[in-house]
């Protein structure tokens, strides 16, 4: 998506929302940045949750199942964010090149 931020929330059907703009450190962009950054400190924390549970080998199917989904529920959110990150320096690495193709010129 050429210049489009992918953001890390679903519209109400659960489809992806964009964020067209060229001001990164706008409102939108700053909130978009909080929420990312709350979502792989969430995932880092239930990682580390799931390690000591899985060494304590006490742990029932049911609470095993259920730290399975919110491990699920963690890598969506991580690799949402490695997409919306990976998709801007795209977008800047290309701006760059041009950029490096005019100076050329």
């Amino acid at each position: 998506m050429n210049g489009l931020r992918l953001l890390p929330w679903s519209s109400p059907e659960g489809k992806p929302c964009y964020l067209a703009t060229d001001d990164s450190n706008s409102r939108l962009s700053r909130k978009a940045d909080e929420i990312e950054a709350l979502q792989l400190a969430m995932g880092a924390q239930l990682l580390a949750h799931a390690r000591a549970m899985l060494e304590q080998d006490k742990a029932s199917s049911g609470e095993l199942r259920f730290l399975a989904w919110r491990l699920a529920e963690a890598l969506a959110d991580a690799l949402r964010v490695a997409e919306s990150r990976g998709g801007r320096l795209l977008v800047h690495g290309e701006q760059g090149a041009d950029e490096r193709n005019q100076a050329d010129q």
